[in-house]
């Protein structure tokens, strides 16, 4: 009888542990069939991106300027999403419902991050046999719109915080690196006016005005928003990308203040917006006690924006400069792709170190990328000058047109898209308003003291240059919770892809009506460091504008030339003078310490400047020739020995 029992037992083991490894094979199909759809999903933003590269080439080799790369990228997206969304099979999706218990403690006016589901610790089978089940976790991914959707739209969708933590820093270091910092620090009042004091008003009209529009809507719209909401949603569309018009300026070789103010202007409003539209969040849970206007709660929200702001640049120019200081002082750069690998792992730190210390890192790594141009970039050797150069440039493309296709893609796939034809028009018009606000007044009061003044057909070219892209998008799809922020999403991705596509379509014709001059080139044994433009002007006279005359250089840019030149640069790069001659002397030993041989035996270069970035610009930029070669230029560790060769032109090299 016991013998019966064993086997009659060992048989209900033998069943029960076939189910359970039938079990394990159901969970390993399913995470296979997982892994295909995330495949499919990368290989369709492959295909996209390959596409477009392709169809980029074809515009170029048939000089196509009616429809820039971004725009490209949009249409694409929009066609794949399309098919996505209405020709591929729905798949079944499994779920289970589940409802708190009443008696839990949990707030539940806030969804939790995760959800575990607890079975009963052992399932009774018969007899005395039994097994432990397992508990299954899932993680917080947002509102249920539509039970029924296909698996692939899911897939099809990423985490927002991929587009902050990985996207965006590429691209805004690399506005960063690239920055002709030259023409940034002539037009430096003006950047700094439209950036900041322009955002900031373009916020603050277009969220006035969309608050007024709201209150004219339905009233199931209308008790969704609340001032706050709107002036959100001014904050988010304020940013401007210009990338198309940017690309057809450099083409058509513009006049270059006008590309430094719009391109100084983009690089900062992303910042000044990111930072502005933290503020906001914050004011009524950390300041305002019921969310309406309180004038204490409005100066601490200031005082926020600014500490973030000031401390985040802080954290991105530290960064820099200890970069520089470590490039100086080791001789990493006699292996080039150590070299190459510290730099791009030191300027990553910097974003995330903001992160962490809850300040803004696309502000620090926007200022981290400015002064590893501007200092550690002349310590780098030769290899490590092209890796990163064209590294940051291949980065910052990808990125660019993966966020613009995303964009089109998500416009069918991603659930949480909200139409209100009412609130879609009032945003196309009130964000237009708020742009006109950036421009044209502050250019008023800008050209009471600005010596040349900006003349009206460039206002008018600043105004159509205000292109939406990646920052706004990026900003609104970050929390679809709500109605509100679901309608602020659609009406964000349809402006910008209704700005890249027409307003970049037609910039070229912009510049022709207006009358904008054209026809720059660089002149010959003109550098980009001297302060002689260095654009030689081939119109002629009836071609010249009004705002021809050279630009004096700011007054903060004068200051800060000199202490740069006499300090920072003899501190954190091998450049003369070199601190010994510059610091008073009861620093000398501090000096001599901060001081390499290099910069003692390296001269002064026969009257030249030192190769950097402003120089050594980015790819498809026009280089000026040169008239003598520095053996410093071409081989840095060389230092005993210089060669002079004269008469090169760009005839016999």
């Amino acid at each position: 009888m016991n013998l019966y029992i064993a086997f009659v037992n060992i048989f209900l083991y033998i069943i029960v542990s076939c189910d359970a490894s039938g079990t394990d094979i159901a969970l390993d199909a399913k995470a296979t069939l997982l892994h295909r759809i995330d495949s499919l999903n990368l290989l369709i933003y492959t295909c996209l991106l390959t596409l477009t590269v392709l169809t980029i080439w074809v515009f170029k080799h048939r000089r196509v300027s009616w429809l820039h790369e971004t725009g490209l990228a949009v249409i694409y997206g929009l066609i794949v999403g399309a098919i996505i969304r209405y020709g591929s099979s729905t798949n079944e999706i499994t779920y289970i419902d589940a409802h708190p218990d009443p008696d839990s403690k949990y707030n539940l006016s806030v969804p939790p991050d995760m959800v575990r589901f607890h079975f009963p610790d052992k399932i009774q089978v018969t007899g005395d046999a039994s097994i432990p089940n397992k508990t299954y976790a899932y993680s917080f991914r947002g509102e249920i719109v539509n039970v029924e959707q296909n698996e692939i739209d899911l897939k099809a969708t990423f985490d927002p915080e991929i587009f902050f933590n990985i996207i965006l820093p590429p691209i805004i270091f690399h506005a960063g690196y690239c920055l002709k910092r030259k023409y940034f620090f002539r037009n430096l009042g003006a950047i700094l006016t439209f950036a900041m004091v322009g955002t900031a008003l373009s916020a603050l009209v277009i969220g006035s005005l969309m608050y007024g529009f709201v209150q004219l809507m339905p009233a199931s719209l209308a008790s969704s928003f609340t001032f706050l909401d709107t002036l959100y949603f001014g904050a988010l569309i304020s940013p401007t990308d210009p990338l198309t018009v940017l690309a057809i300026f450099s083409q058509l070789k513009v006049d270059v203040n006008l590309y430094a103010m719009i391109f100084g202007e983009s690089v900062l409003n992303d910042a000044v917006a990111l930072v502005l539209s933290g503020a906001i969040q914050n004011y009524e849970k950390r300041y305002s006690t019921d969310g309406e206007f309180e004038i204490t709660a409005f100066l601490a929200a200031i005082g926020d924006f600014i500490g973030i702001f000031s401390l985040s640049l802080i954290v991105g120019a530290l960064m820099g400069c200890l970069t520089a200081l470590m490039t100086k002082f080791t001789h990493v750069r006699d292996w080039p792709l150590l070299e190459s690998a510290l730099f791009v792992l030191m300027s990553y730190a910097a974003f995330l170190i903001a992160e962490v210390c809850e300040l803004t890192g696309v502000v620090a790594v926007l200022f981290c990328g400015i002064c590893q141009a501007h200092y550690t970039y002349n310590n780098l050797s030769a290899d490590s000058r092209n890796r990163t150069k064209q590294l940051f440039e291949l980065l910052n493309f990808l990125a660019e047109n993966f966020i613009f296709t995303y964009i089109g893609v998500s416009m069918f796939t991603f659930p949480k898209h909200h139409f209100d034809p009412w609130f879609i028009i009032a945003g196309f018009l009130t964000s237009t308003l708020g742009r006109a606000v950036n421009i044209y007044p502050l250019s008023f009061l800008l050209n009471l003291g600005r010596k040349p003044p900006i003349p009206m057909n460039f206002q008018h070219m600043l105004f159509f240059s205000g292109l939406r892209g990646a920052m706004s998008f990026a900003l609104a799809i970050r929390n679809t919770v709500s109605e509100a922020r679901q309608a602020m999403l659609t009406t964000t991705s349809l402006i910008v892809i209704a700005t890249v596509v027409l307003q970049g379509g037609a910039a070229t014709h912009a510049l022709a009506y207006l009358r904008i001059p054209t026809g720059y080139e660089l002149s010959q044994g003109q550098n980009e460091e001297s302060d002689a433009l260095p654009f030689r002007d081939v119109r002629n006279d009836s071609q010249r504008g009004s705002g021809d005359s050279g630009s004096e250089k700011a007054r903060l840019a004068k200051l800060w030339g000199a202490i740069d030149s006499r300090l920072l640069k003899p501190l954190l790069t091998h450049a003369r003078p070199p601190l010994t001659e510059t610091l008073p002397a009861f620093f000398r030993p501090l000096a001599r310490l901060l001081t390499t041989t290099r910069q003692y035996t390296q001269g002064d270069n026969n009257g030249l400047r030192r190769t950097d970035s402003d120089s050594d610009l980015c790819i498809d930029e026009p280089q000026p020739v040169p008239t003598s070669i520095d053996p410093q230029q071409l081989w840095p560790g060389l230092v005993d020995t210089r060669i002079s060769v004269e008469g090169i032109t760009g005839s016999n090299i």
